[in-house]
């Protein structure tokens, strides 16, 4: 089992930064791949970003490439979105996601673990 707790989400202005943590408790193996997805009201859940636990491969949505970046803390045990240049469609609820093995997958139904989300409101 893993527990996922995100933060950083709030209120930013068009053209801004926020940084989204989301820090991982429990059954944490290198073996491990983590995800940011995004769920704006009325629409699916949607990828963002993945990232392996062991070396740091990192894949990406073609909507957030060059303005989000994924990282990771092994050491805290923690993933970060960093997301410059917002823009007011990027407004949604945040959730961290985990699955257990190193493939880096978009697909929802892939990952098992779930954080409760956390809201990014960009204002124009």
């Amino acid at each position: 089992q893993v527990q996922l707790v995100e933060s950083g989400g709030g209120l930013v202005q068009a053209g801004g930064s926020l940084r989204l943590s989301c820090a991982a408790s429990g059954r944490i193996f290198s073996t491990i791949a983590m995800g940011w997805f995004r769920q704006a009201p009325g629409k699916e859940r949607e990828f963002i970003a993945a990232i392996t636990r062991s070396i740091g491969a990192t894949y990406y949505a073609d909507s957030v490439k060059g303005r989000f970046t994924i990282s990771r803390n092994n050491a805290l045990n923690t993933v970060y979105l960093q997301m410059n240049s917002l823009k007011p469609e990027d407004t949604a609820v945040y959730y961290c996601a985990a699955k257990y093995g190193v493939q880096l997958v978009a697909a929802v139904g892939d990952y098992g673990y779930w954080g409760q989300g956390t809201q990014v409101t960009v204002s124009s």
